[in-house]
């Protein structure tokens, strides 16, 4: 990356993990106050963005494009929900120990899968592990079995349309349709505290300075090179000695990894998470955060989740029937126009006009002497021969 856009990441960086937080201190009155819905809002999107990281990791540099992201990411926010679910206890709505949609459900006794996600401990390994050992699962059968291209992205597609089904049900004890809501607390702290929203709002942004620098970590390193490889030639990376079906599947369990643990975050400072998080149209709008952003590059896909995400925040307010319309719409620019997204197009608009600049300076450096040679010949005096 280049120093000067390293620069400007690290800016931002410190104005999203500083200077919110310290704008929502400030009094509702001030200009400068941020609200607990803006701040609530903008966590949503750092969420966003550790998920859009893994997947840029994935897609840009693999060459792996899943279409079933959303399924990590749910596994990580219902992983933190089941955990939240439970630290209402007696609190909810029908006073019982039980969440209220197992009461409605005349359900007697906890699940026996519900019971280890009294711990806090044991919640913080599973938003991890569940997502890990699932994605290192399915990704070893696929690989494997050497399937990749649009085979592989279909066979994600249908993992995301069977795990939404799955959700659905109530028989699966998980909420159905409606999903985890009505969190009270998290690992103790009230949920209706700004000091709590806060706080969530650091951890976040943290772990999203944490994400992105695992992910350029890798890709400086051999085994990042091997992957690169892999995506602009996977039949010479294998001719070469390598196998391209353990790189990927690594790959693959680190995006798996981090849409978990952006699923985690994501629960308790939206405050529900439901089926329709794990769906299709989900898992292909975070491809479309990565695309229009720029893949391959990372802070790309970081400056997409949140540019995507923000206009559809202001469409779905104001004109919420065109937000579909420009979800295709903008996947199917950036796909014939901008194929390398955002950053892409500023970056060959900042060479082209660094090349116009260049050019003219150099020809006002040859012109120089000319012109000062011709000055100089007609502010000379004319001649007696003259």
């Amino acid at each position: 990356m280049p120093k000067r856009e390293g620069v400007a990441l690290g800016i931002v960086a410190v104005a999203l993990a500083v200077v919110l937080p310290l704008c929502n201190m400030l009094p509702p009155t001030s200009p400068l106050a941020v609200s607990n819905f803006t701040l609530n809002l903008f966590g949503k999107f750092l969420t966003y963005a550790i998920l859009a990281l893994g997947l840029d990791l994935l897609w840009g540099y693999a060459g792996v494009l899943s279409l079933g992201h959303g399924v990590f990411f749910g596994l990580g926010a219902y992983a933190m929900g089941m955990h939240l679910m439970l630290e209402i206890g007696s609190k909810s709505v029908y006073q019982s120990a039980l969440p209220d949609f197992m009461v409605w459900n005349q359900v007697t006794a906890l699940p026996l899968f519900w019971q280890p996600f009294h711990s806090s401990v044991f919640t913080l390994a599973a938003i991890v592990l569940v997502p890990g050992l699932f994605g290192l699962a399915f990704g070893y059968l696929a690989f494997r079995s050497r399937i990749r291209g649009v085979y592989f992205s279909i066979i994600t597609q249908a993992l995301a349309l069977s795990a939404w089904l799955v959700f659905n049900r109530n028989e699966m004890n998980l909420g159905g349709t409606n999903g985890l809501a009505d969190f009270k607390t998290v690992f103790g702290f009230p949920l209706n505290q700004p000091g709590t929203q806060r706080a969530l709002y650091l951890v976040t942004a943290l772990t999203l300075a944490a994400a992105y620098l695992l992910c350029r970590w890798i890709t400086l390193t051999r085994a990042g090179k091997v992957i690169v490889a892999i995506r602009d030639s996977e039949t010479r990376v294998l001719f070469s000695g390598y196998s391209p079906a353990a790189y990927k599947l690594f790959v693959f369990v680190v995006s798996a990894v981090l849409a978990g643990v952006a699923g985690a975050l994501y629960a308790p400072q939206v405050g529900i998470i439901t089926p329709a998080k794990i769906g299709v149209l989900p898992s292909i709008e975070m491809v479309v955060w990565v695309a229009a952003g720029g893949r391959g590059t990372l802070y790309g896909a970081v400056l997409g989740a949140f540019g995507v995400n923000w206009i559809q925040s202001w469409l779905t307010t104001s004109y919420p029937d065109f937000w579909l319309l420009f979800l295709g719409g903008l996947f199917m620019g950036a796909v014939l126009f901008f194929p390398d997204g955002i950053v892409g197009a500023l970056g060959r608009l900042g060479s082209r006009v660094h090349r116009i600049l260049t050019k003219r300076r150099a020809r006002a450096t040859l012109d120089g002497p000319h012109l000062s040679q011709a000055t100089h010949v007609l502010s000379r005096p004319p001649s007696s021969d003259q």
